[in-house]
């Protein structure tokens, strides 16, 4: 069972990976500037604590395919991103790096610093005032995240040859 509760850092629709880091730090393969610069480009007072959580709007991810999107959060700590939908290729790099992620429409009904509870294995998001149902990950999925991400699912989980 994986529960993430941390405080909210509010954002709204189509924050794209430019935002989520900005091209000018794509030159290094170190995750801790990613870490640093996260979000500095929508949001230059962002420094969350470990396990905050991103809600968003719909299209959280947009833009280009850059992994490195998906680093920068995981490695700033943020403990999960709930949002109203994702791009594909955000969505797919969420869970090959074991960012956990949830589709969910509560971004109405939070404010930035808010605390708030993710059960990602119900697929639901308890804010302040409500408790909101959101679209529940498949097992293997959920597994994958609870492993760390892919490559570390795999360490775990050989594949088996014929």
């Amino acid at each position: 069972m994986m529960i993430i509760r941390g405080r909210v850092w509010k954002y709204g629709d189509d924050v794209d990976t430019d935002v989520i880091i900005p091209g000018k730090y794509l030159r290094t393969t170190d995750v801790n500037v990613f870490a640093q610069h996260a979000m500095e480009g929508i949001d230059p007072t962002f420094s969350p604590q470990e396990g905050d959580v991103i809600v968003a709007g719909k299209n959280f991810g947009c833009g280009s395919s850059r992994e490195q999107a998906v680093l920068a959060l995981k490695y700033a700590k943020i403990g999960c991103v709930v949002a109203r939908s994702f791009a594909r290729i955000f969505f797919r790099n969420a869970i090959n790096v074991g960012l956990p992620i949830i589709q969910a429409d509560v971004v109405d009904l939070v404010e930035n610093g808010d605390e708030i509870e993710v059960d990602l294995s119900q697929g639901s998001v308890k804010t302040r005032d409500s408790a909101v149902q959101g679209v529940k990950l498949p097992p293997f999925l959920q597994r994958i995240l609870e492993d760390g991400g892919l490559i570390e699912h795999r360490r775990k989980n050989p594949v088996q040859t014929l």
